[in-house]
């Protein structure tokens, strides 16, 4: 998942009820799983509180400070990393969860280190200038004859990627296909079709920094799928390995997604490269054993323990006018079990959309007409730590991203893929799934046992041996992951007006932009930080 994207911790698949549908797939062993299942990350009750119990007085003492960022996902860590940046020493920043991070935190199953969402980070392209920063204050790039180069020890070691096709594993993940077959004829007029708009229309990361025209208007009015079939592309794999990047990075499939938003994906960032290609390799991309928790950990960590707070359920948001104008904050304390008020000259509101309206009183119109047109996927990732080595099948080698061909999972991530040791054996697989809106109340009320079986009978298709080789899973799950960019939701007509909000509270996330991307976290975090320092008169540095 792609943060944002990301988020959105940006992957992976769709389950019915009735069970999954692949071909060549065993059916679920008839015997005791001879493993355990667990949830772990996100406390749902936290997250329902301000629903389900409405606004509690407060009994805790009142603390007062300069800057108040609330939500501590990239967008927030992004802004309060800004703010301190720009000389303000009294920002604090709350957060729901123990831990900072959003979309891109991560854990550890039997000591070893593994993500909970966004695995990966790829290179920040020329408009996305905060990410660049970020990533150079890191020591992940470095200027050099004018160029941006990243320290190869952070980028993904070889092999990347890997498809299971026909009863094998090839490299790389789009299907196969023959020299002068129609389907890569197919490949080929993709590419070109990607490479004119790219020229010609123009897109970019962070996306509202490409322009906006009548022809970037219609693509985001129409489906992805639609686009494509009046294009006249109607391969299967062709089509699948689209779907499969929708889910990657929005949640859902072409007949979801707008238009613009499927070619937005290649557009902005490599293009789309048919086999044989003189570019066709895989742009480079950065991860980690934990993920993008990598890096927020370190955001979070310049920020400092003492000024973020963690645990803190935040149940309303207010802006005072007049002489002495600033924003009241009401916080639920998780590990006190008593609510705080809290009084800022300024804030940003680091939380989604649908949060956001819930939470800011007088929230402005453009906000809630923006949060009532953007879908959401709810999202699963499972952590799956094994007791022996899986036995691989005939073609390419293992990978770091292993997907099955047809299916609507997105296979898993081999999470210790960087430990470079030549005998290191293959012993926790992150497995992602994008699951269907529908599905968001199953995700809440089945087991985690359940849901670690649809996985296992999913990825048993890919490895038969797994059942009897399988520990223990550790499952996350998130209702609300990321925003669907659907037909319509780039061109809102809200977004230009939450972007030149005035006054001392302003709202920062992925949101804005209707897809959960980290480049997008990262500038509207920026960007928010941006407004409050003209608020307060205080000039950037």
């Amino acid at each position: 998942m792609r943060p944002d994207a990301p988020a959105v911790l940006t992957r992976r698949a769709c389950l019915g009820a009735a069970g999954l549908l692949l071909a060549g797939c065993r059916g679920p062993s008839a015997e005791a799983p001879d493993w355990t299942a667990r949830w772990v990350g996100t406390d749902l009750e936290r997250g329902h509180r301000l629903r389900d119990h409405g606004l509690p007085p407060a009994s805790l003492p009142a603390r007062r400070c300069g800057v108040l960022v609330l939500g501590g996902g990239v967008a927030g860590l992004t802004a309060a990393r800004r703010l301190i940046q720009a000389g303000v020493d009294d920002v604090h920043l709350l957060e729901l969860e123990d831990s900072a991070g959003g979309n891109a935190r991560g854990h550890e199953v039997g000591g070893q280190p593994c993500p909970l969402g966004a695995h990966y980070l790829p290179l920040p392209g020329p408009s996305a200038r905060e990410v660049q920063a970020l990533l150079e204050e890191l020591g992940l790039l470095r200027r050099k004859n004018g160029r941006w180069v990243a320290d190869e020890r952070h980028l993904c070691h070889s092999p990347q990627e890997r498809l299971f096709y026909d009863g094998a594993w090839v490299e790389g993940l789009l299907p196969p296909a023959e020299a002068g077959s129609a389907r890569l004829a197919q490949y080929r007029r993709l590419s070109q079709q990607v490479s004119n708009a790219r020229q010609h229309l123009g897109f970019a990361l962070p996306s509202h920094r490409a322009r906006w025209t009548a022809d970037h208007a219609a693509l985001d009015g129409q489906t992805f799928a639609a686009w494509l079939d009046a294009q006249g592309f109607h391969d299967p794999g062709l089509r699948w390995y689209l779907d499969y990047c929708c889910r990657d990075d929005y949640g859902a499939d072409s007949r979801r997604v707008s238009a613009w938003a499927g070619l937005h994906y290649f557009a902005s960032r490599h293009g789309f490269h048919a086999p044989g290609d003189d570019a066709a390799e895989r742009e480079p991309v950065l991860t980690w054993p934990e993920g993008n928790a990598w890096i927020t950990r370190r955001m979070a960590s310049a920020i400092g323990s003492d000024r973020l707070h963690g645990g803190q359920t935040v149940l309303q948001v207010r802006s005072d006018r007049g002489p002495q104008a600033g924003v009241q904050v009401l916080a639920w304390d998780e590990a006190l079990g008593a609510a705080r008020s809290w009084s800022a000259q300024a804030a940003v509101l680091a939380l989604p959309a649908h949060v956001a309206t819930r939470v800011w009183a007088d929230a402005p119109k453009a906000l809630t007409a923006l949060a009532a047109a953007t879908p959401t996927a709810p999202w699963l990732v499972a952590n799956l730590r094994l007791k022996a080595p899986l036995l691989e099948r005939v073609g390419a080698e293992p990978a770091w991203d292993n997907v099955p061909f047809g299916s609507p999972g997105l296979g898993y991530v081999d999470a210790g893929h960087q430990d470079l040791r030549p005998d290191r054996p293959r012993m926790l697989l992150t497995a992602y799934r994008a699951l269907p809106e529908g599905e968001r109340g199953a995700l809440l009320t089945q087991s985690a046992h359940a849901w670690a079986q649809r996985l296992v009978d999913e990825l048993s298709s890919l490895h038969p041996d797994l059942p009897q080789r399988l520990a223990e899973v550790h499952l996350m799950r998130y209702g609300h992951a990321m925003a669907i960019p659907a037909p319509g939701l780039r061109g809102h007509p809200a977004r230009p007006a939450l972007r030149q909000l005035g006054g001392r509270l302003q709202w920062a996330h992925a949101d804005l932009a209707g897809c959960s991307v980290f480049e997008e976290a990262c500038a509207a975090g920026a960007e928010a930080a941006e407004r409050c320092l003209r608020a307060l008169g205080r000039p950037a540095r």
